[in-house]
């Protein structure tokens, strides 16, 4: 495996029952617990990824004494697709809760057959020079809306380290963004094999803004 890829539902851990509910059709009936159970993967992905940051030392004052502990060396950006990005962004933003927040409008739109392209129209982005950026989207299926969002970043300015962060991957989506975004470490909760010809992920859980938010 790709040493710039981190696949947590690898290991045994408190994860496991968060994504078997995600993925479960019968527990998906229930909007609040999907987008509860996404922020909880936010969460925990947001642990993981924080190992990797820079950090910096600064002393603390106790009512007995001091302490030098290590914080980060600056508060990263977080960067969501909307509007299926939504719950894992929250999940991110409770534990980086100090840092600044964009928000990229990507989407499918079906041209013929099960051919599409991706639309980008709307993106509102804070200063991302020299920091390091978050982009979240849940799902990365064929992993063109995460590219493309990517590029709209990188028109606005140089990363120092850019993240990208999702809930399933394909190992298609996944070799392709890590095909055209070599500098990016890319961390997500798990991965699944297939494409359906419409390049949904199966098993997959489904259309994730769909379960979050209602149908389009």
């Amino acid at each position: 495996m790709d040493k710039r890829i981190t696949i947590l539902e690898a290991k045994n851990s408190l994860l496991n029952p968060i994504m078997f509910e995600l993925r479960d059709e019968n527990v998906q009936q229930d909007r609040l617990r999907f987008r509860t159970n996404m922020e909880k993967v936010g969460e925990i992905l947001a642990y993981e990824m924080s190992q990797y940051f820079p950090y910096q030392t600064q002393n603390v004052k106790t009512v007995l004494g001091e302490l030098e502990m290590r914080l980060f060396a600056r508060e990263p950006v977080l960067v969501s697709i909307l509007r299926a990005g939504m719950p894992l962004h929250n999940g991110f933003l409770r534990m980086l809760d100090r840092a600044d927040n964009g928000f990229i409008s990507a989407y499918r739109r079906h041209t013929k057959g099960n051919e599409f392209i991706i639309k980008i129209e709307y993106s509102a982005i804070p200063e991302i020079e020299d920091r390091e950026v978050i982009l979240i989207d849940p799902m990365i299926a064929t992993g063109r809306s995460i590219v493309l969002a990517a590029k709209e970043i990188f028109n606005l300015g140089q990363p120092r380290q850019l993240y990208l962060a999702g809930a399933v991957a394909s190992e298609d989506g996944l070799s392709y963004v890590s095909r055209n975004l070599p500098m990016a470490k890319i961390f997500v909760a798990a991965v699944d094999q297939e494409l359906t010809a419409k390049s949904y992920i199966v098993p997959g859980l489904g259309d994730a803004g769909d379960l979050a938010f209602g149908p389009k």
